[in-house]
């Protein structure tokens, strides 16, 4: 890599860090090209990105951000998951490395708050944005389902009242 070439990762990546809601730092402890593949292909479709970056360069992208925090995390082989979802890139790596023992997560950082691993696990384990709408969105239906019910219900108990009455009479 020639320094532009450099300088260029670095801004790709300072420009990552800046729009992100979580990065989780995974260290790789022999992954196959396959495993990493997968990897990627799970992240990318949970909305998150994986990626292989030289700590050095990491280190530098991260200076003037919310991430810098993360710098002492940058050892060995790592590699990085962000995703703009706070808990989308941290579900899908937790996950993967329930399968695949090559893959460790070091630690991370969303937004200043800095995560270690078990930071990342409880996050992971939290619902992601898409599950929370949901559910937001189901809580707001219920009350307007809830009060037509309570509307019509006293009309049909009138005419269930009216009814016995009518059977009584005849």
């Amino acid at each position: 890599m020639d320094r532009s070439q450099k300088a260029d990762a670095v801004a790709a990546l300072n420009a990552t860090f800046k729009e992100v809601g979580v990065v989780v730092v995974t260290r790789n402890l022999g992954m196959s090209v396959e495993q990493s593949t997968a990897l990627r292909t799970k992240m990318r479709e949970a909305g998150a990105s994986f990626k292989v970056s030289k700590n050095s360069l990491a280190k530098l992208a991260i200076a003037g951000t919310d991430y810098a925090a993360i710098g002492d995390m940058l050892t060995g082989p790592v590699a990085l998951g962000t995703s703009v979802d706070p808990v989308a890139a941290a579900k899908v790596i937790i996950e993967f490395a329930k399968t695949n023992d090559k893959l460790e997560v070091v630690g991370g950082a969303m937004g200043s708050q800095v995560l270690d691993a078990n930071g990342i696990k409880a996050l992971a384990s939290m619902p992601s944005l898409d599950e929370l709408r949901a559910k937001l969105i189901g809580l707001v239906q219920a009350p307007a389902t809830k009060v037509a019910q309570v509307v019509v219900a006293p009309a049909g108990k009138l005419a269930r009242v009216f009814g016995a009455y009518a059977k009584e009479a005849a």
